[in-house]
């Protein structure tokens, strides 16, 4: 059975990477195509050493940096690669992978971290975030987005069968395809995450300091609590404005090698996450560290974390608004439940999201679906 794996880009090695690492390993013999490849060389042990088959975008000006923006050009772009001569097809898909052309001959699963975020439920905050809410710059990216929403949606019955990261996303899957998803939970690297017993009297975030991050309403929520000591773990375009209002009490580190987040990870007494993600795996991680997690109760966090009130062993504790207030009240929760958090119970609701199951599931998943098609 000849095999292609295709997925958006390849430029650095992060959670969408991590799926196609294992896909990889479940299926040794398959070829991997994508719109662009510009991941580093340090960074591509986890393909095997395989090449991927690329498209135009790959040599257009200033695309190592400027990829995304050549997002209008992405639909015509994964539609030129030909994978006709493939049995098998699964695309790794948060944005336009799951285009590709298959036929009637040929099996395509599409793991879905989620429909076009930017062309869907987030097109609103995505136009704000980017300042193209209006003028004649934004009636353009509306109108492209539009195009790109027609394109999506056609696109979805090119797929045999969906598979999604989280019962959150197969919801938005039926939502905007009208189709059901199989819910496979992304591999998670928890046997790299020891658990750790003993925690220090601080807290943590750790992420890439980017808007629907939300790490600067963490910072802005510590700084109304200066006893409380605060370690922020990670870069990226937020980095300074959030370093320059964070109190004596915040910790900015910048970026940090794994060995040095898994260490602050393991001593702290929770880990905060504001963010609204599709799955989000640093919960998970710091969960495995035996970390509880203090997170916003909407997204993947209501899969990977269970609240005090509201499940039996509880590993953190929610908050249902993202603001100061929602955060500060989250944290004062846990200092008054957090002896009923324990730390042997977080690293066994951590197990359940490893390697291993993932790939068991996904193998089985595809096998009973190349059965179905009698390929």
């Amino acid at each position: 059975m000849k095999v292609a794996i295709v997925c958006d880009w390849l430029v650095v090695y992060a959670g969408a990477e991590r799926v196609i690492e294992q896909l990889l390993n479940i299926y040794p013999q398959a070829n991997l195509f994508c719109v662009v490849d510009f991941l580093p060389e340090e960074q591509r042990g986890f393909l095997q050493d395989k090449k991927s088959t690329t498209t135009f975008v790959q040599k257009l000006p200033l695309a190592r940096k400027k990829y995304r923006s050549y997002l209008p050009l992405m639909p015509l772009a994964i539609e030129q690669l030909d994978v006709t001569d493939y049995d098998l097809v699964i695309s790794s898909s948060t944005c336009v992978a799951k285009g590709i052309i298959t036929g009637p001959n040929q099996v395509h699963i599409s793991y879905t971290h989620s429909p076009v975020r930017y062309a869907w439920d987030l097109t609103h905050q995505y136009l704000r975030e980017s300042g193209l809410s209006k003028g004649i710059k934004g009636w353009l990216a509306k109108l492209i987005l539009h195009y790109i929403r027609l394109w999506d949606y056609r696109t979805a019955n090119g797929v045999d069968a969906f598979v999604a990261n989280s019962h959150f996303i197969a919801r938005r899957i039926k939502k905007v395809y009208g189709r059901d998803a199989k819910v496979i939970y992304p591999p998670v690297d928890v046997i790299s995450y020891e658990f750790c017993e003993e925690k220090e009297n601080y807290y943590i975030t750790a992420s890439r300091l980017v808007p629907y991050k939300k790490v600067k309403l963490i910072v802005d929520a510590f700084n109304q609590m200066p006893d409380k000591k605060l370690i922020v773990i990670g870069d990226g375009p937020d980095f300074a404005k959030t370093k320059a209002v964070a109190g004596k009490n915040i910790i900015m580190m910048g970026y940090q090698p794994f060995d040095v987040l898994k260490e602050k990870m393991q001593h702290a007494k929770a880990f905060v996450f504001a963010a609204e993600e599709d799955f989000g795996i640093t919960p998970v991680e710091a969960q495995a560290c035996g970390t509880p997690v203090i997170a916003y109760g909407r997204g993947g966090a209501l899969e990977t974390v269970k609240g005090v009130g509201r499940c039996e062993s509880p590993t953190g504790v929610f908050f249902d608004a993202q603001t100061v207030e929602g955060i500060c009240d989250a944290v004062r929760s846990f200092e008054i439940y957090s002896a009923e958090i324990k730390p042997e119970t977080c690293r066994k609701n951590a197990e359940q999201f490893s390697i291993e199951n993932f790939s068991e599931h996904m193998k089985f998943f595809i096998e009973e679906k190349v059965k179905e098609f009698k390929i």
